[in-house]
């Protein structure tokens, strides 16, 4: 029995531990599958929607090779060039995109959005990213992590992450520990927002689960980590300025993954993640911050994760994103098909 035929994917915490672990085994298959050129065509005939409020790279074209893969017909949408908010309610677009479509995708600021999007469009919704959550990001991320494990489980390791966490990635994160139940420190000098009702959820949450941890000790934080993940600074949609970037270096820059964090870890064979886009190359990031700033804080060599350690061995960033194709495609396929394999 398919328990994810016609369903949403909205957020973590809408599944169980044995299903997450379901959609890993089949995005496996389906990645060995196209590996080998043994892939079959199971949605020939699917018509599917890509709705875009917020730019992408990584996510939009993952949607659409999951599609191309699997004989699906694609339509992009920016909500720029369409009715939707601005004209028409999100209700109405959901209510006529769901009788022309089989299935629904939608990328934009807030997950009460694609809950109204989910509400009325009779057909699946995936979510591509919301301010609050970015369940396909971390489904990719739990996919690569288990291609990577020695020895243990993916309930039985740990994972640090650093940094700014108040973002969709560690909200996510913190999904999937409670669903599965491995070790997740959080480290940064701040607190975590509490200033919606999903984040409230979580803060509730986290007080009876004892295998997350919310810390400004780095050392605490990294020691004996299997997995250290860290993000941009200043999430993507929020209005940058100059003050805001220093406020954010003054804050985080002792949080910055490199050599010597790494060292903290003592654990030789520790991983590096990212979900990208990250600045770690000087010559991207200079025209961002002023001179002052970069000489302040030794920014020369990356802001948030140092171009070293992005490009070494340590590093499974560029796997974490070319497994989006698989683990989108195995949310497609669960959600429009009665039958799996």
């Amino acid at each position: 029995m398919n328990n994810f035929y016609q369903n949403n994917f909205l957020k973590l915490s809408d599944f169980s531990k044995e299903d997450i672990y379901k959609l890993i085994r089949i995005s496996k298959k389906l990645k060995y599958d196209k590996k080998n050129s043994k892939e079959k065509k199971k949605l020939s005939n699917k018509n599917i929607i890509l709705i875009f409020e917020k730019n992408s790279t990584r996510t939009r074209c993952s949607f659409e090779i999951a599609c191309f893969d699997q004989g699906a017909h694609v339509t992009f949408l920016s909500i720029k060039d369409s009715h939707m908010i601005y004209k028409e309610s999100l209700k109405d677009s959901a209510r006529i995109l769901g009788q022309m479509y089989d299935g629904i995708q939608y990328r934009g600021n807030y997950q009460k959005d694609i809950e109204i999007i989910a509400k009325y469009a009779g057909v699946p919704v995936w979510n591509g990213l919301t301010n609050e959550f970015h369940p396909t990001q971390i489904l990719a991320d739990l996919l690569t992590i288990t291609e990577f494990l020695e020895n243990k489980k993916l309930d039985q390791i740990k994972i640090s992450y650093i940094g700014d966490i108040n973002n969709n990635i560690s909200f996510s994160l913190i999904e999937a520990a409670i669903i599965i139940g491995f070790k997740l420190y959080l480290i940064s000098p701040k607190k975590i927002k509490s200033n919606n009702i999903y984040y409230q959820n979580i803060i509730r949450k986290i007080k009876n689960i004892e295998n997350i941890h919310i810390t400004k000790n780095i050392s605490e934080g990294i020691k004996n980590t299997d997995f250290i993940y860290t993000d941009i600074w200043i999430s993507m949609g929020v209005t940058e300025s100059l003050q805001m970037w220093e406020k954010k270096i003054e804050e985080l820059y002792n949080y910055q993954v490199n050599k010597s964090l790494l060292l903290k870890s003592k654990n030789k064979n520790v991983k590096v993640m990212h979900c990208l886009p990250a600045l770690h190359l000087y010559e991207h990031y200079k025209y961002l911050l002023n001179k002052d700033i970069i000489s302040k804080y030794n920014l020369y060599n990356g802001i948030e994760i140092t171009d070293e350690i992005f490009e070494s061995n340590y590093s499974i960033i560029f796997k974490q994103a070319k497994n989006k194709i698989h683990t989108i495609k195995a949310i497609i396929i669960s959600t429009l098909l009665k039958e799996l394999y």
